[in-house]
């Protein structure tokens, strides 16, 4: 079934080629009457094909065209979270969790790194020999990771991670188990209250959709800046939104814009929340140093534990600057109050395991005061963790932002 649909995808992709006017644009719509004629034509030599052989060719060959050509049915199957394309012979997928080999093919090298120029240049990025490596998203913010020959030592490699359709909210989550309501209501009074969160976890947890999530607290008066490497953020209740994407140098190497440009000039745009999609460099001293200078924010990293990211906070600093150790640390002491730690179980499901106060630094040694972490309790009959983020007792200790903010009330018990 699947040779004798790419063999019509590859048939009629020809013919319509063979017919387009290449001097003249061509709409989608007028490319599907195009691929429509081109269709009854063939059909019309004694050509028999079922009604969803055709709707399914004619489709197939608008994909080739203009969309992402055989993983396009990946990209709209709403359960499909990642697609990996391993040369135009492998392709990939991830479903709840699981890695599954699609069955589909590209036609060859050159369709596949078509359809990674095409998204490329969609976000005004440069990929090629010279430039082999590129980050972009597509238009409905999923994340996309290409790499070419020579880095790729054999084909073009491809990655996609999906954003959901529908916007994940806190209740979402709290369906899914990934949060407990009394941990949905603490961080929304920290939010509210103007603390500088940092979201930590792996691959894959989820760091950009809960930011999204907490930024559902964000009070709607406050003028917010964000700063990403591609745009992926969506934040849709806050008025007073502007948005930054770095941008790449040119084929020439000149005229990048870095993330750490962004925050400096972030700073002179009168903002009330700066959130800065993911640190992962010498960006992090210019964050801090924000957040130290009066400026309230939110971002997240890459990390296995809450000790491990402010651990890798102080390598990127150092990277930036050269400061002593001691002065990193009390920078990220002051600077991040929360650490909220997002974690992918055996079970394959995405929890939030572990929240935690960043109290101070001692005697050269940040103290981390942990409030909320996940335990374990055992398995149901499906092989499900059943487990609860329970809280520990510690009180916050940092509570100037709660009076500051008239909120000291909400978390009095804690």
């Amino acid at each position: 079934m699947e040779s004798g649909r790419e063999e019509y995808r590859n048939l009629f992709r020809a013919m319509v080629l063979s017919r387009i006017d290449g001097s003249v644009e061509m709409d989608d719509e007028a490319l599907r009457l195009l691929i429509e004629q081109t269709v009854r034509d063939y059909c019309a030599e004694e050509h028999r094909l079922t009604v969803g052989e055709l709707r399914q060719a004619k489709k197939d060959v608008f994909d080739s065209l203009r969309r992402l050509d055989v993983i396009q049915d990946l990209m709209e199957d709403p359960d499909v979270t990642e697609i990996m394309v391993n040369g135009p012979d492998r392709i990939f997928y991830e479903r709840d969790g699981g890695l599954y080999e699609s069955g589909r093919r590209f036609f060859d090298r050159k369709r596949l790194e078509d359809v990674i120029q095409k998204i490329a240049s969609g976000v005004n990025r440069v990929i090629n020999e010279a430039n082999p490596i590129v980050d972009a998203r597509l238009q409905d913010g999923s994340r996309v990771n290409a790499v070419l020959p020579p880095v790729s030592l054999s084909e073009a490699v491809l990655t996609i991670r999906k954003f959901p359709r529908d916007r994940i909210t806190m209740e979402r989550l709290l369906e899914l188990g990934s949060i407990t309501e009394e941990a949905a209501e603490y961080l929304k009074v920290l939010v509210r209250a103007g603390y500088n969160i940092f979201v930590s976890g792996g691959t894959g947890v989820g760091k950009t959709t809960f930011l999204n999530v907490l930024s559902d607290y964000i009070p709607p008066t406050e003028r917010v800046i964000t700063i990403e490497d591609s745009a992926e953020l969506q934040i849709s209740n806050i008025p007073n939104l502007v948005r930054l994407e770095m941008r790449n140098a040119n084929v020439e190497g000149n005229h990048a814009v870095t993330i750490r440009d962004l925050i400096k000039t972030s700073l002179r745009m009168r903002p009330s929340r700066i959130i800065v999609g993911e640190v992962r460099d010498a960006a992090s001293i210019d964050m801090l140093q924000s957040l130290n200078t009066g400026h309230n924010g939110m971002s997240t990293g890459h990390a296995n534990s809450p000790a491990d990211m402010l651990s890798r906070l102080e390598t990127m600093a150092l990277l930036g600057e050269e400061i002593p150790l001691l002065a990193i640390r009390k920078q990220i002491a002051s600077a991040i109050d929360i650490i909220i730690q997002l974690g992918r179980l055996r079970d394959r499901t995405r929890r939030v395991t572990e929240i935690v106060e960043v109290e101070a630094c001692v005697d050269g040694e940040i103290v981390l005061n942990p409030l909320f972490r996940f335990e374990e309790e055992g398995e149901d009959g499906n092989g499900r963790i059943i487990g609860t983020l329970r809280h520990l007792g510690n009180r916050l200790k940092r509570r100037g932002k709660l009076a500051a903010a008239g909120e000291e009330q909400c978390l009095s018990y804690m």
